[in-house]
């Protein structure tokens, strides 16, 4: 910011209630449509919220009233307006020139000339380069758009400019478009003022328009990007085609793109803009890449969160970072399309099919390449461990319909039969086979580990596609025999553990005043808890450097995915301190980056993309989460001492039995997470070897980029990889890919039941064994979700939707955390969440293992949560009853 003074005398640290009166902060919150206009309001929503907006200042409306009223200029503008016919252009021309001409003549009154100097001084002053936009009291009302009907001006620089801009906005207000649109619209001219706004100007590289709905289709699942090169004046004009990006908002990836050839380009000059041709090697390049496309949709959709409606957003980006300019909402979407009510067509038109198991893990349709190779692998390890054991399964017990994953419950008579046989025995075997529990895991985790890190060692450049591929198999097919082997082995053993322990101390033991069950099976530590920590204590390491922590939460999404790669030098900041962090980060990622988001490979992990990891930090970085040290020893603290006042009191049978059953349940509890976290143990070198086999496909022009690869199936990259390896060119799959995305959207929009068939028909509606149960498609209109009772408590907070790790930095302290599912690479989450509630799990989980562990209530497999609940409702979750209870809107 800049020292110099202002040139006109003056006290810039006046605080005067006139200059308050004409100049205000861009974040403040008496900045009223009536005060700073339409766009002005905006700017100031937004700048309060704390989204991206250059930093300004508002001129009144008040100070174009002074200007009007000091020269008695109204009463002249209102009769040259009142000769005017909306028909006729020549009489708007004549008026407008009338109303400049008297703008032009009369000097701006030097009590506002003199506040908007210190403001300007306050900003930076000197030679501060700043745009100046005009903000009229009737513009970018929902119901109309004045786009375009007054002045903006930029890269204006010293206090003379600046007067002479915001008085020639002023003027603007009375120019022949805006008075012929007003006079059609029937706003009577003495009602319409005029605020400016005063931004320092971001020198962008590009800019453009993203509407968070089409505004071709009125689809409300898609996000359309317009960009261009310089800064974006050339493209509101419309003197540039500009790149248009069609983007699935639900997992931020390109539906469509369209790369124009983008001829010219708004540049600064000296005192000033121009348009000037774009360098020819710039001409047909992209203009932002995918994941800053990505970024720009996250941060248009909280503008949209904010607002509550669909949103145009202007925006700017400079020096790896977006900016907003303006937003305000669409005026003229047309109708959404009217999507069929979904179908639910059964592969076995008899059959009985549940959201269950590994299907828990999977709470978004299955990408195509996971669906033909992962699903049936997992299939195949359940069959084959079934048949190990004499379990009888159905031939293909994992299926999907409409594209999510189901678990096949049909047992014909004869299969049914061979169950109610088998049941003593099987009993009896799982008894047995949970005294090798521990054991069973810990070998297969080792035999998957050894199958990863071999793997991890090749090479893949020069690898045979077809050996890449085989990989990938064996890496899925270790990674699903172990979560088999978990499955039946410590997470069914931690389950009846617990089950057995709170029977006979609930029963035999506890007295009145002793506490529950509950207290004896917390403070243990977890996988999920250590990466917790880990992070908060790179927290602590970060604050104890007063820049770095003061830089880091300035960082954007793609500044903090950039510091995980060593962009230290982009970021800007001590650059060796930065190098500390990001060696602190690199351990954190080594260890815990392979927690998966979800069970599905096509889904980036952590380590990939660190930045809702870097939100977390920021998180740990305000103080508000709280110390997870702390917590986990005040819970280990409360469980021996409650454990010995017990083991005291108790003697004989039912001392033995506390002990012996305590001691199981103590044992196995704290297994079920270390367990599933490593499911995804393979996945980073399973993503690793898909897309080296992508990166040779986009060479090859097949598909647009590396992450594509997931959209093929099995069959298609197969056939792909041997062309490959033959040194032919694939069959183009470029349409292939974007119809299965637009698929994949429309699927994901809908809420799978928990359990099928659909009675009566094809259509959504649930079978009499559903009703019974949580996840309840029927509660679509009631004040009461039911859900399982995952962790006790009651409490009442804002809900919070949170789709995925993209979403992350939407979570605030005291919200109620609202997911389809949680896996433990969500656990950051709840160090800020005061509940837990989600569309599928049970109570033994890990939303429900890590909610107890943070002491918040949980209720889960509400099967609808995402779909019925908004965020910033309020919400009661009674993690007692199972039950979450909307509040009245």
């Amino acid at each position: 910011m800049s020292e110099q003074a202002p040139s006109t005398p003056g006290d810039v640290d006046s605080t005067s209630e006139q200059a308050n009166l004409f100049v205000l902060a861009l974040d403040d919150a008496s900045a009223s449509l009536e005060r700073v206009g339409g766009k002005g309001a905006s700017l100031a929503r937004l700048a309060a919220a704390g989204l991206p907006v250059p930093p300004g200042f508002h001129v009144t409306t008040i100070a174009y009233h002074s200007f009007v009223a000091r020269h008695g200029l109204q009463e002249p503008i209102l009769t040259a307006v009142s000769t005017i016919s909306p028909d006729q252009p020549a009489t708007l021309e004549a008026a407008a020139q009338t109303i400049a001409t008297l703008f032009a003549q009369h000097p701006m009154p030097e009590e506002v000339a003199q506040a908007i100097r210190d403001a300007y001084f306050r900003l930076g002053g000197g030679a501060l380069p700043v745009a100046v936009r005009s903000s009229a009291t009737a513009e970018d009302l929902p119901e109309m758009s004045f786009a375009g009907q007054q002045e903006t001006y930029l890269n204006l620089h010293g206090e003379q400019m600046v007067l002479d801009a915001i008085k020639r906005c002023w003027a603007s207000l009375w120019t022949a478009q805006a008075i012929g649109y007003r006079a059609r619209h029937q706003i009577a001219p003495a009602d319409v003022s005029l605020a400016v706004v005063v931004q320092e100007l971001v020198p962008a590289e590009a800019a453009g328009i993203l509407f968070t709905a089409n505004p071709l289709t009125g689809a409300h699942d898609q996000v359309m990007i317009n960009a261009a090169w310089g800064l974006g004046e050339a493209l509101v004009g419309g003197q540039v085609t500009p790149d248009m990006l069609l983007i699935d908002r639900a997992t931020r990836t390109i539906i469509q793109q369209e790369v124009s050839e983008k001829e010219m380009m708004t540049v600064r000059t000296p005192v000033g803009t121009r348009e000037e041709p774009v360098p020819a090697q710039m001409r047909t390049r992209t203009v932002l890449s995918s994941a800053q496309a990505a970024e720009l949709v996250h941060l248009g959709l909280r503008i949209e969160q904010l607002y509550g409606q669909p949103m145009d957003i202007e925006w700017v980006f400079h020096d790896g970072r977006f900016s907003v300019v303006q937003a305000r909402p669409i005026t003229a979407l047309p109708d959404a399309p009217q999507s069929r009510a979904m179908e639910w067509q059964l592969p076995n038109p008899k059959g009985k099919y549940i959201r269950a198991g590994a299907i828990e893990l999977l709470p978004d349709p299955l990408s195509p390449l996971f669906a033909t190779l992962g699903l049936p692998i997992w299939s195949r390890a359940t069959v084959a461990l079934g048949k190990a054991r004499g379990i009888p399964y159905p031939d293909d017990p994992l299926t999907i319909i409409n594209g999510y994953g189901y678990f096949d419950a049909t047992y014909p008579p004869a299969l049914a039969a061979k169950v109610v046989l088998a049941a003593p025995r099987l009993l009896v075997m799982l008894f047995r086979s949970l005294r090798s529990a521990r054991a069973r895991w810990q070998q297969a985790h080792a035999t998957y580990k050894e199958v990863v890190k071999r793997w991890q060692a090749v090479e893949v450049a020069p690898a045979r596609a077809h050996d890449l591929l085989s990989g990938t198999h064996e890496i899925v097919e270790e990674a699903a025999r172990y979560y088999i082997t978990i499955e039946n082995g410590v997470v069914p053993g931690a389950y009846l553990s617990e089950a057995l322990f709170t029977q006979i101390y609930t029963r035999l033991i506890k007295r009145r005043d002793d506490p529950p069950a509950l207290t004896f099976l917390l403070g243990f530590e977890s996988e999920p808890i250590r990466a917790e920590q880990s992070l908060y204590d790179l927290a602590q390491w970060v604050r104890e450097q007063p820049a770095l922590a003061a830089r880091f939460a300035e960082l954007s999404r793609s500044e903090l995915a950039t510091i995980a790669t060593g962009g230290e030098k982009e970021i800007g900041g001590d650059e060796h301190t930065w190098k500390e962090f990001r060696h602190r980060f690199a351990a954190h990622l080594s260890r815990f980056g392979d927690l998966m988001y979800d069970l599905d490979f096509a889904k980036a992990l952590p380590a990939e993309d660190p930045a809702p990891l870097g939100e977390a930090l920021k998180g740990f970085l305000s103080g508000q989460a709280p110390n997870p040290y702390a917590r986990q020893h005040a819970a280990e603290a409360a469980r021996e001492q409650a454990a010995q006042r017990l083991l005291t009191r108790l003697h004989g049978v039912r001392r033995w039995l506390f002990r012996r059953t305590l001691h199981w349940a103590q044992s196995m509890t704290p297994l079920r997470e270390d367990a599933l976290a490593d499911t995804g143990l393979g996945w980073l070198v399973v993503r690793r070897l898909l897309h080296e086999i992508g990166r040779r496909l986009v060479a090859s022009r097949v598909i647009a980029n590396e992450d594509d690869v997931f959209w093929l199936r099995l069959p298609e990259l197969q056939e792909a990889v041997i062309t490959l390896d033959a040194g032919s060119t694939p069959a183009d799959a470029h349409a292939l890919v974007a119809e299965r995305r637009t698929l994949w959207q429309k699927e994901r929009a809908v809420t799978p039941p928990h359990s099928l068939p659909i009675k009566g028909g094809t259509r959504a509606r649930e079978t009499a064994v559903t009703k019974k149960g949580p996840g309840r498609l029927d509660q679509t209109e009631r004040a009461v979700i039911k859900g399982v009772a995952g962790s006790p408590g009651s409490v009442t907070g804002s809900a919070r939707v949170i789709h995925g790790p993209d979403e992350f930095d939407q979570m605030r302290q005291g919200d109620v955390l609202v997911a389809r599912v949680t896996t433990p690479a969500w656990t950051p989450l709840f160090a800020l969440a005061s509940a837990i509630v989600t569309d599928v799990g049970g109570p033994l989980s890990h939303s429900s293992i890590v909610a107890r562990e943070y002491h918040i209530p949980a209720v889960l497999g509400t099967g609808i949560a995402t779909q019925r609940l908004q965020s910033g409702q309020t919400i009661t979750v009674d993690g007692n009853a199972g039950e979450v209870r909307l509040s009245a809107r």
